[in-house]
């Protein structure tokens, strides 16, 4: 099967404006991300999807394969239906440009397995909250699924609510999916949905209009580039896993 990775990066973020290009260790973030991709065996090819020339240009510098995108989409999903639209695969894994740490071996685990590239197909990864702070973090998107692993609800808040018991492991949203392109082409003919506007969770694309979101469980320790805060704790740790001496120049961001 032809499948195919790709990284949507935007330089205008709201927390975080000029994300992918923020210096960690002398490379941008989006170097950290791709390379980390590119480790993934099953992949055919790695993409870049941007709207910006200077993320192009730093990718371009970098010999990372970039595909322009227009600057008007409001969401990842919908920057998506338009690379399918410029790059045919059979499956396309998406993988969130804000994860520099992240391990090939989860991105591995949403290639899909006995699916046939005709089916409408969703996967999306996840994983137990560790850290019990994250389960009031409104940056962590938490999940309930049913007993076949596929989505009930998403939300920023915790969920579900302990009232009945507290016997319970809280999960969270991991930024790896994987979508057949019949997928992808429905986020493009399809409105954003009232409960996809207010939580700001794009995976309700899908689930506000019936279609399933399977959860693939995965153990990852990274966690996502949020805000400047995160940045920093992402150069301590590879700086100390890597021995990497913190370079002065780049764009420190």
């Amino acid at each position: 099967m032809n499948i195919v990775g790709v990284i949507p990066a935007r330089y205008q973020s709201t927390r975080f404006p000029g994300k992918p290009l923020a210096d960690i260790c002398g490379k941008p973030m989006i170097w950290w991300v791709y390379n980390q991709v590119k480790k993934v065996e099953a992949l055919s090819e790695v993409y870049v999807a941007t709207d910006d020339e200077r993320i192009k240009t730093e990718c371009e510098k970098y010999d990372i394969k970039v595909v322009m995108t227009k600057d008007t989409h409001k969401t990842h999903l919908d920057r998506l239906a338009e690379f399918v639209q410029i790059i045919d695969a059979d499956f396309y894994i998406n993988i969130n440009g804000d994860e520099p740490l992240i391990d090939p071996k989860n991105i591995a685990k949403l290639v899909p397995n006995g699916v046939s590239p005709d089916e409408f197909y969703f996967a999306n990864a996840m994983t137990l909250v560790k850290n019990p702070v994250e389960v009031v973090d409104n940056a962590r998107i938490k999940i309930v699924t049913d007993v076949d692993g596929y989505g009930l609800y998403m939300a920023r808040t915790p969920i579900p609510y302990p009232k009945g018991s507290s016997n319970f492991e809280y999960k969270k949203f991991v930024g790896i999916q994987c979508f057949s392109k019949s997928a992808l082409e429905f986020c493009g003919v399809t409105e954003r949905g009232e409960i996809e506007g207010i939580e700001d969770i794009d995976e309700y694309r899908f689930l506000e209009h019936g279609k399933k979101v399977k959860f693939i469980p995965v153990d990852a320790s990274s966690f996502s580039v949020d805000t400047k805060k995160d940045l920093e704790k992402v150069r301590e740790m590879l700086k100390t896993s890597q021995n990497i001496k913190i370079s002065g120049g780049g764009n420190p961001l």
